[in-house]
């Protein structure tokens, strides 16, 4: 069976609903293929920034956004010394109108976008669609095969967007070219209860020789990845359970008995940290964006809000040429262009993260504890500096605003 759309959006994630909600306002058939049946995964980017903050507003989501069980982390805290914390990144410094990052499961942000998106006559949502390769024609991408509970099935499209994350089925068909970045870490996910000491945390790390951790306070619990070397996931695993258990208290003495909340290492999930990029973001009919453009690190928890991003500039972009009919490889080509500066610069903010921090306590060299201690000194003496990471964190290189075509005041159709 084979179907015909305006455009294909193959990745329900946040750069696919986003750019999937913005293309519908502006009048353009699209159409989104998700592989999965829903939206719930664990453990996947729930960081939403102040820049992302404000495009809900632009778009009149806020007050649904706001109902939503959260979390808000105003500031990012290390510790100078034992119970002397130091704001090295103070979100209620920046000019906003929302001046912290909410921590939501991803699942209920993208719920929001598509009941938005559903609102659309132009949009259609397909959930267990899974992108099995591309239809081309004249060396032309002119849409996809998919896989359904119905069977097999084709969907052309004047244009394909690959927005299926770091394994891109789509950006594999395509054969397009990769750069990888080294990496030193990966993650280990897992959460646990908050009791009475850490009912009051705020994002943080904690950081030993060879070891590193990320404390993200949830609703009623606290998501943590343990970052460990790059590749000794089975080794860990295979030290056992107790083992794993000293590793956190560690780190963590606060959470105490809380630890036996993890009862199995199946609990425990690892992310296999990628840093890359493709070199040219498109070919004919076809363009990638978010993590099947560029995977980020998970340090700053920024990839979401990159995501975000770039699929508000593709729907800015692309939405005349696709009312027309007529995407040009130099249509897909400024996309690129508008988002490059901007994904290359936080990309090489991460690289320098991993190189001079991480990595060095990771490997427990002499020495490497954490930031150096006269940058906390700094910033302890002119607590506004921390406004800068801040903004780098919170806001991004190169925001992006909602077109106009897509804005809504609360509650409007």
């Amino acid at each position: 069976m084979s179907e015909k759309t305006t455009c294909v959006v193959v990745g329900g994630g946040p750069a696919g609903m986003v750019l999937g909600l913005l293309l519908a306002r502006a009048g353009v058939e699209v159409t989104v293929l998700e592989k999965h049946g829903d939206f719930l995964r664990d453990f996947r980017g729930d960081t939403v920034h102040p820049s992302t903050l404000r495009l809900l507003d632009d778009l009149g989501l806020w007050p649904a956004f706001d109902a939503l069980p959260q979390s808000r982390v105003r500031e990012f805290t290390i510790d100078a010394a034992p119970g002397r914390p130091v704001a090295v990144a103070d979100f209620a410094r920046l000019r906003l109108p929302h001046r912290y990052i909410a921590m939501v499961p991803q699942w209920d942000l993208l719920n929001l976008l598509a009941q938005a998106a559903a609102a659309e006559p132009s949009f259609t949502l397909r959930l267990d669609h899974e992108v099995t390769g591309l239809l081309t024609e004249a060396g032309r991408v002119v849409g996809v095969r998919y896989e359904s509970p119905s069977g097999s099935g084709e969907l052309r499209a004047d244009l394909t967007v690959g927005c299926d994350g770091r394994g891109s089925a789509v950006r594999q068909s395509a054969g397009m070219a990769v750069r990888e970045y080294p990496v030193s870490f990966d993650a280990l996910w897992f959460r646990l209860p908050r009791n009475a000491v850490t009912a009051g945390f705020t994002l943080f790390p904690r950081i030993g020789r060879g070891k590193a951790m990320i404390v993200i306070p949830r609703e009623g619990y606290l998501q943590i990845a343990l970052l460990i070397k790059k590749g000794s996931d089975a080794a860990l695993r295979r030290r056992g359970l107790a083992a794993f258990h000293a590793d956190v208290l560690e780190l963590l003495p606060e959470a105490g008995d809380t630890v036996s909340a993890v009862t199995s290492l199946d609990e425990v999930k690892c992310l296999d940290v990628k840093l890359n990029r493709l070199r040219r973001w498109h070919t004919d009919g076809l363009l990638c964006i978010g993590d099947a453009a560029h995977a980020m690190s998970p340090a700053g928890g920024v990839g979401i809000n990159v995501a975000v991003q770039d699929g508000v500039a593709t729907a800015r972009l692309l939405a005349d040429p696709l009312r027309r009919g007529a995407v040009t490889e130099r249509d897909l080509a400024r996309v690129r262009r508008r988002r490059i500066v901007a994904t290359a610069l936080t990309q090489a903010l991460q690289r320098q993260l991993d190189a001079r921090l991480l990595g060095p306590v990771l490997r427990g060299e002499e020495g490497a504890t954490g930031p150096p201690g006269w940058l906390l000194r700094i910033v302890q003496r002119a607590p506004w500096l921390s406004v800068i990471p801040a903004y780098l964190v919170g806001v991004g290189v190169r925001p992006e605003r909602a077109p106009e075509f897509a804005r809504r005041r609360a509650g409007q159709r």
